[in-house]
């Protein structure tokens, strides 16, 4: 077991287990949990460990409050760049060669919600909500973000929980496709467990190249250069408004945001 502050980090033989324990701060993505993150992911990956687990500490009641908003930068700079903590985490997860499962107890919000689609399989029990926050701080989420839904999910679903931002619970989330496996609290982490050794007992080299075939299938899309410019231009407009740095500010100080369309 190593525990990094953020997360801690378990190996049970062929499972790695990386788990967010930040509660204080409702396991926000900040920087530094990302770092740790993509480094435990890094490391499993050195070690071969042949499957991992994401999860948070047993009974909390948020799984993970999304982007750290403190951490965003304000304004008239790309808050989703390429090079973010964030995208980095969510490339080292949905790259990693063996399956990552998400386990999910309690609610989902924003980045936190990329962050348990770019896993693999999400298992998940009755507690859990999920929910893609960014029109309420006027944040253009990025193309790269919106690929991970569209590749999982139906394209009007994913238009509904990205336009209402409102959060989609358990039976809604197994309807949808978000999660695999919807189990009780009680029977969470040994469904999960049993999911996880089961495919760490399979081929790891065939489930390798299983899932880099489906990663190059799904999500390489192309995209004219001209259209790619237009799109860049949008999100520009967006975060270069006064709506974007009314709605960081909204967040901040607890309030509703008054969004002018400026």
């Amino acid at each position: 077991m190593t525990d990094h502050g953020t997360i801690r980090v378990d190996v049970d033989g062929e499972i790695g287990v990386v788990t967010l324990t930040n509660p204080a701060r409702r396991n926000a993505l900040s920087r530094a949990m990302m770092l740790a993150i993509t480094e435990a992911f890094r490391s499993f990956a050195e070690r071969r460990t042949r499957v991992i687990v994401l999860r948070a500490e047993p009974d909390v009641s948020v799984w993970s409050a999304g982007h750290d908003i403190t951490e965003l930068p304000v304004p008239g700079r790309d808050p989703l760049g390429y090079g973010d903590p964030l995208e980095e985490t969510l490339r080292a997860i949905r790259r990693y060669p063996g399956p990552v499962v998400a386990m999910v107890h309690g609610s989902v919000w924003g980045g936190a919600f990329d962050l348990v689609l770019s896993c693999d399989l999400v298992v998940a029990d009755e507690t859990a909500t999920f929910a893609i926050t960014p029109v309420n701080l006027g944040l253009p989420y990025n193309m790269t973000g919106l690929l991970h839904f569209i590749g999982r999910l139906r394209v009007n679903v994913v238009k509904e929980l990205f336009f209402t931002a409102a959060p989609a619970n358990a039976a809604t989330a197994l309807e949808w496709g978000i999660i695999n496996h919807l189990t009780t609290s009680a029977e969470l982490e040994a469904h999960t467990m049993a999911l996880a050794r089961r495919m760490a007992s399979k081929a790891p080299l065939a489930m390798a190249a299983i899932k880099e075939q489906l990663h190059v299938l799904s999500d390489y899309q192309p995209v004219a250069a001209e259209v790619f410019e237009r799109v860049q231009e949008l999100r520009r407009s967006a975060f270069e408004s006064a709506d974007y740095r009314e709605g960081v500010a909204a967040f901040l100080e607890k309030r509703p945001p008054a969004f002018r369309g400026e």
